[in-house]
């Protein structure tokens, strides 16, 4: 096996589900759906499939739908399979740092009675969802012939008792349930006094538009402020300290998924069709979905994954208060999902975030390189905001700027000279500048018919170059489409090809521009052109084979020029391939 890649993968064996929540995010989608393969065989041939592509799921867990709702048969055998398969492979999880699990499933606990039997057998770890307070639980949770719930889940949970598995559950809060705060309390205290579920490892879950089946009202930043607060007012120094210091806002915390750059590059769900989507909030809308496993390659749904929820992040753009956040390395700028549900280019729960890590500072400390943590988050996720934040010299440290970097360095001046290339596209002149320097984003379109040419200054190949006939014009290819790079994992645009054509070449090419070599591009552009990315720009940029090994060498030497010269910094322009021009 290859260096492999960890994913949590979230398995949905069914759609459909025994209750008719007045506030569904699934809506009318609760329902089984129309397809030949079986319970176990989509996880089966997923999993022997990831793993093929050197791709681990560590952690697995049994979404819905209702996972209840299979039938007794279906469900022991899904139970089983990840039963063994955490025992199958417990060392390889716990050697890359992974934490062992337990088969984990979530559900309304309505049916867990029919399932005792496995869930014994296999001690599964049950997280129930509920309402609180409880009185409006049979309000909003109802089954769909409009039955009453909470009794017999109450009920099931006396079934449970004399388990030894995990049992938890979680409540998620609108306006509609914060305004019977009391209620709530009061509540806690009763799930914790008279049922088995361990209430120090409950979970909040803040509702948001878009979850709620429009019917329930999210709550405003200072309510999940003062909720928060409330909490830890009631129950701080008591029995359940511990559960609201601590689970019982976990979603918010860094160890929950949010806290990636990008959340594409580890969490999926699948369903039992076979498609994957994000997560339980992605599931069902195209934004999010990343492929299916019976129809395309792994690697392709890892590429669509990551690319997805880098578009989703730049649809609603970059909030300028998050680029002077403290906090910014923690919360990544929240969910994606969320953030185009309510239009928001940062967290819908930003303000109890921060409540949140000011309430434990040695936990979540204030981040004293915060300039350098933005400029690392953009430059994987907004790149083209980069040099809007490369980190600027402070009073206390004066370290240089990338442009001080480049004045005291010959070397480095040819690399960020934008009087050296020169691109012509049917006539029209381009001059290059470095793309970590300029303000602004060329783009361009070819075609098959575009006469495309680049000139570059006859004394470029003469310069840091002991040898110039040794030395050539660098040209570098990048798809707009992305991909994870390297040990640190930076999502970055794909390369194509890289072209070296030698000064003895250049030197034969007639050039109707005084003191520049010209080479054609037509060729090398054609050739890559069934690869060029449709949705987002593609890349090309140039520079000699002896200015990079400069860069390169000045990268290994400087780290203030490591870390602003992080990306490609040679003179480029961004294009778009299309068939004629007819369809630009």
């Amino acid at each position: 096996m290859n260096s492999p890649k960890f994913i949590h993968l979230l398995y949905v064996p069914t759609l459909n589900c025994n209750f008719a929540c007045k506030y569904c995010y699934l809506e009318d989608n609760t329902k089984e759906l129309e397809t030949e393969h079986g319970v176990l065989d989509t996880l089966k041939y997923a999993v022997e499939k990831f793993w093929k592509s050197d791709v681990i799921p560590y952690n697995m867990s049994l979404h819905g739908g209702e996972v209840t709702t299979l039938s007794k048969k279906d469900f022991h055998d899904v139970v089983e399979y990840v039963f063994n398969y955490y025992h199958k492979h417990a060392k390889l999880i716990k050697d890359n740092g992974f934490k062992i699990g337990k088969c984990h499933i979530k559900t309304n606990l309505f049916a867990v009675d029919k399932h005792i039997d496995t869930i014994k057998k296999f001690n599964v770890s049950v997280s129930g969802s509920i309402d609180l307070p409880l009185r409006l639980h049979n309000d909003f949770r109802v089954t769909k012939n409009g039955e009453k719930t909470l009794e017999k889940i109450l009920a099931n949970l006396k079934l449970l008792e004399d388990t030894t598995n995990r049992k938890k559950c979680s409540a998620t809060i609108f306006k509609q349930h914060y305004d019977h705060l009391d209620e709530i309390i009061k509540d806690i205290k009763f799930l914790e006094e008279n049922t088995c579920l361990d209430m120090n490892d409950f979970n909040f879950m803040l509702g948001f538009e878009g979850n709620s089946n429009g019917l329930l009202t999210s709550l405003k930043d200072t309510e999940q402020a003062d909720f928060f607060h409330a909490m830890h007012k009631e129950f701080d120094g008591s029995s359940l300290d511990k559960g609201v210091n601590g689970a019982w806002f976990a979603e918010f915390s860094t160890d929950y998924c949010t806290s990636g750059d990008n959340c594409g590059e580890k969490f999926f769900l699948l369903e039992r069709n076979g498609d994957i989507y994000s997560c339980v909030r992605g599931q069902g809308h195209s934004d999010f979905y990343y492929g299916n496993i019976y129809k395309d390659t792994v690697n392709d749904i890892l590429e669509n994954a990551k690319n997805r929820i880098f578009m989703n992040h730049n649809k609603v753009g970059f909030n300028e208060e998050c680029g002077k956040c403290c906090y910014l390395h923690y919360c990544k700028t929240g969910c994606p999902f969320v953030k185009n549900a309510h239009n928001s280019d940062k967290s819908y729960t930003c303000l109890l975030q921060k409540e949140l890590y000011k309430s434990k500072p040695t936990e979540y400390p204030e981040d004293e390189n915060n300039k350098y943590s933005v400029f690392q988050y953009i430059s994987k996720m907004h790149p083209h905001l980069m040099t809007n934040y490369l980190p600027k010299p402070s009073a206390e440290n004066n370290n240089p700027t990338l442009e001080e970097i480049i004045a005291k360095d010959r070397k480095l001046k040819y690399i960020y000279d934008s009087e050296v290339f020169v691109l012509s596209v049917n006539h029209k002149k381009h001059k290059l500048e470095s793309q970590i320097i300029k303000n602004t984003r060329d783009i361009v379109y070819f075609t098959d018919d575009s006469e495309i040419k680049i000139y570059i200054k006859n004394d470029l190949l003469d310069q840091e170059c002991d040898y110039p006939q040794n030395n050539s014009l660098y040209i570098i290819i990048l798809t707009g489409d992305t991909i994870e790079y390297g040990d640190e994992g930076r999502n970055k645009q794909r390369h194509l090809i890289t072209h070296q054509v030698y000064k003895g070449v250049l030197e034969k090419n007639e050039s109707d521009i005084d003191g520049y070599f010209v080479f054609n591009l037509v060729d090398i552009l054609k050739s890559c052109k069934t690869h060029y990315s449709v949705k987002t720009p593609n890349n090309i940029l140039f520079t000699t084979s002896a200015l990079r090994d400069c860069h390169y060498n000045k990268q290994k030497n400087n780290a203030f020029y490591h870390l602003q010269a992080i990306n490609l910094p040679f003179q480029n322009i961004e294009f778009f391939y299309i068939e004629s021009e007819d369809t630009k």
